[in-house]
């Protein structure tokens, strides 16, 4: 959604198409959540909600697209609990 780049050639398509990272984590969260009928419940950060969420090892905002990538997992938590600790 970013970069809509073919990962054959490389060669962007539809450039005027790309969106920025804050619109892509909506997408993937609270729009996703919302087009489930599920927003009372999950997609944002809230109490009460499910606690499903991963802690990255470097800020995603400012970083080039194409870096993204390389960032990795530090804390993944799943219902509330720790499933996986680096």
């Amino acid at each position: 959604m970013m970069l809509r780049e073919s990962k054959a050639s490389g060669r962007p398509s539809g450039p005027d198409h790309c969106v920025g990272l804050a619109e892509d984590l909506q997408a993937y969260t609270v729009n996703a959540a919302r087009q489930d009928f599920a927003e009372e419940w999950k997609g944002t950060v809230e109490t009460g909600k499910v606690a499903d969420l991963c802690v990255l090892d470097r800020p995603l905002l400012g970083l080039d697209p194409h870096a993204i990538t390389d960032a990795e997992v530090d804390l993944t938590v799943c219902d509330g609990r720790i499933v996986h600790e680096r």
